[in-house]
């Protein structure tokens, strides 16, 4: 029997549109068992044959027949907390496994999920970027914690996608780079007021913030809240609340309060650990 963990994650960071990710504190797990007949179990709402995600990442390495799947989570499955991708890396490395090893799980998983920021965080924990082929990772400093608001109304994904421009203000663009910079070096250094200058973005989230208003006028109450700042996670609704660890929980309890009625609160640190095989 083999075991695999795996991430939740969360995108694009602010500024680090379709580049930025940070692996959080939530986690799918996937055991696989060889019976000598198919079949998956999970108390989830998802495919429970050959259609689900984890299955066929299992299945891009190594036939699935012959196998028992067994599923966990507790990533929410919408609202942009890579559970998606969490599923893809689990069933790539549950395969690898079986094979003894080698594949190029990060190839693999892109080329299912077809965005490279959630897996790469996925696999590799800690806050991830890649870029043009080549994924860096960085350590999440020790006094940096997470909240997150996960709004109880979804947004599709591809509705997300429909509300960007073509093209953005060059200006906006030149923003962009200079706060993702500071967001790197602030994480590298574990300067957490860099951290807070760095969290603003002008090309995405300014462009979707008609799909969940209620999670876009917090982006800009966070620090009237106690956080150093938030960004909306992937495609949103779902906000992600930077704060400084000792000020969590005074920050968790003001968001509780702001949230109330639309929104859940839950707190997931950011996650240092990748992809884990946990046995066999």
């Amino acid at each position: 029997m083999i075991a695999v963990r795996v991430p939740g994650s969360s995108a694009n960071l602010g500024p680090g549109f379709d580049a930025f990710a940070a692996a959080l504190a939530l986690h799918l797990e996937l055991e696989v068992r060889e019976t000598g007949t198919f079949a998956f179990h999970t108390d989830l709402h998802v495919a429970r044959d050959r259609r689900n995600l984890a299955v066929r990442a299992f299945a891009r390495l190594h036939e699935p027949d012959r196998f028992e799947f067994r599923m966990r989570s507790s990533i929410p499955l919408a609202g942009g907390l890579g559970s998606s991708g969490a599923a893809c890396v689990a069933g790539l490395l549950a395969a690898d496994r079986v094979l003894g090893g080698g594949s190029d799980l990060l190839a693999h998983a892109i080329a299912m999920e077809g965005h490279p920021d959630n897996v790469a965080a996925s696999l590799l924990g800690g806050v991830t970027v890649y870029v043009g082929g080549r994924a860096a990772r960085l350590e999440p400093p020790e006094d940096l914690a997470a909240i997150l608001v996960v709004p109880r109304t979804a947004v599709r994904t591809s509705a997300a996608r429909a509300a960007l421009p073509p093209t953005v203000p060059l200006g906006d663009a030149a923003a962009n780079s200079g706060h993702a910079a500071l967001l790197a070096l602030g994480l590298e250094r574990g300067d957490l007021d860099l951290v807070a200058a760095g969290l603003r973005d002008r090309i995405h989230q300014p462009y979707r913030a008609h799909l969940y208003p209620q999670s876009a006028a917090l982006l800009e109450r966070a620090p009237a809240l106690g956080a150093l700042g938030a960004t909306i996670s992937g495609a949103g609704p779902t906000v992600l609340v930077w704060v400084r660890a000792e000020a969590a929980p005074g920050v968790r309890a003001a968001l509780e309060h702001e949230t109330d009625g639309w929104a859940k609160v839950l707190p997931a640190g950011f996650e240092p650990r990748g992809a884990q095989v946990l046995s066999g």
